[in-house]
């Protein structure tokens, strides 16, 4: 009799691993297979209106790049965890498995494309100088001689690089881009580059503020995802994509999140 309890216990236990081995694997595969469920997006929530928190409202990171991910996501049967984490430290964070992609307004530069993979282009935009109103720079040249701030690994500090070779100026770098109006507001700097969608914002909400577009820059910022080298993720999330660019839902976040299309 003790030796058939014995058996017994022994065939519940089992019984138990085998159990909670299966809900492990249910909890982290998806309906197509083994998938994860759940794909963590880093991001930098410091670039209205492509990501940045309300904090009026609520502490959420919220703006086109999260609806945009949450879109393409959900039509693969995904969910989004979206990190905040500096700009300058994304594809690190690819590269470490810490994030499965990166959505934050990032360009696919061919220096990046060496660390990364990137779905294609899902936005354009253009460089602005920014300034304060009284500060007459009006014009590429009249940066000469003065100090134009950028925000660190952004392709805004490239593009200041390339303005170096032309004339004389002093390029400070910053973490986030409310740091660079607040130095321009202190003047401490007397420009930054900004993407135009995102200094229009600023432009709203501080009125000593002004700037000017550069014209040749509208390829030079293109917007795409990031995905570590190889991911399957990378064709997924492009064949979705391309669907919602060529169905309108993309534009319909375009309006709601820039008030026009592009």
């Amino acid at each position: 009799m003790k030796k058939g309890l014995f058996i017994f216990l022994i065939g519940m236990f089992i019984i138990g691993i085998l159990a909670a081995c299966g809900t492990n694997n249910d909890k982290n595969s998806g309906e197509n297979g083994g998938k994860k469920k759940e794909l963590v997006m880093g991001t930098s929530a410091d670039y209205p209106p492509f990501e940045y928190v309300d904090t009026a409202k609520s502490d959420k990171i919220i703006g086109f790049d999260i609806d945009l991910a949450n879109l393409v996501a959900g039509e693969l049967g995904y969910e989004v965890e979206v990190k905040d984490m500096e700009f300058n430290g994304l594809i690190a964070a690819i590269q470490a498995d810490q994030v499965d992609l990166v959505m934050a307004g990032m360009t696919p530069t061919e220096k990046r494309k060496k660390s990364v993979d990137f779905s294609d282009v899902y936005y354009t935009a253009k460089h602005m100088i920014v300034s304060s109103k009284d500060s007459k720079i009006e014009s590429i040249e009249d940066l000469d001689g003065k100090t134009l701030g950028v925000q660190l690994s952004s392709i805004q500090e490239d593009k200041a690089k390339e303005i170096a070779k032309e004339m004389k100026i002093k390029i400070e770098k910053r973490n986030r881009i409310p740091e660079l109006v607040q130095e321009i507001k202190a003047g401490r700097i007397d420009a930054a580059i900004i993407e135009d969608t995102v200094a229009a914002g600023y432009f709203k909400n501080n009125p000593d503020l002004a700037g000017f577009t550069l014209e040749d820059s509208e390829e030079e910022a293109g917007s795409a995802i990031a995905f570590p080298k190889d991911s399957e993720l990378t064709e997924e999330f492009n064949k979705v994509l391309k669907e919602k660019m060529e169905n309108g839902e993309v534009d319909k976040l375009v309006v709601k999140w820039f008030g026009g299309e592009k």
